[in-house]
């Protein structure tokens, strides 16, 4: 394969996107505070794709300083409705606001990915999907809450596509590795082009 490949993240399921892809990689999650990076952004530059984008270098970037050579996937992804941008709920409560939010309406999933080499930007993409949410009732919420509980903390909609959170949905336009948050096409097409096929 070449040069040592490390993804930038804790995801399971990038990290699943990628076995399944056969690459091999290492999985080191990045320590950044990402609230204090979009802080020091630019007002006039905080869209949700360019945080996305931005968000993801930033990542790669922290893990290459401390791996000299390996070529690094750095990924984000907003959620965003309109101008407003969702951040991960804190709670079952706020969840449940956020999908209430949702309701009825068309967001944005904007997911970010970028190759990183010693602190260069080697390649950066962004890719989004349009999620049209139903108009579901607050007993069907109430329900899928309790359902599902925690585990919907970690997706900054509060749900997975891949489980019972596609009942949320009347309609979706857009790839699937997106919506997971990882666009793996492009990130492959990269790859190939910077020497590193699959295993």
């Amino acid at each position: 394969m070449g040069l040592p490949l490390i993804l930038a993240s804790g995801s399971k399921a990038r990290q699943t996107l990628l076995k399944n892809a056969g690459l091999e990689f290492v999985a080191v999650p990045a320590s950044v505070d990402e609230r204090a990076i979009e802080e020091r952004m630019p007002v006039a530059n905080r869209d949700p794709v360019t945080i996305a984008r931005h968000l993801a270098i930033a990542k790669a970037t922290a893990v290459s300083r401390l791996n000299p050579g390996a070529m690094v996937i750095g990924c984000d992804q907003t959620m965003s409705l309109g101008a407003r941008i969702f951040h991960k709920a804190t709670s079952i409560d706020e969840a449940g606001e956020t999908l209430r939010s949702l309701r009825g309406q068309a967001h944005f999933l904007n997911s970010a990915v970028c190759l990183i080499q010693d602190g260069r930007v080697l390649w950066s993409d962004v890719s989004r999907a349009c999620m049209q949410v139903r108009d579901f009732s607050d007993a069907f919420l109430a329900g899928y809450l309790e359902r599902n509980g925690p585990a919907i903390l970690s997706s900054v909609g509060c749900y997975q596509l891949e489980g019972e959170g596609v009942h949320l949905f009347d309609a979706i336009a857009g790839d699937y590795f997106t919506i997971l948050g990882l666009p793996l096409l492009p990130l492959l097409a990269a790859l190939r082009q910077h020497g590193i096929n699959h295993a």
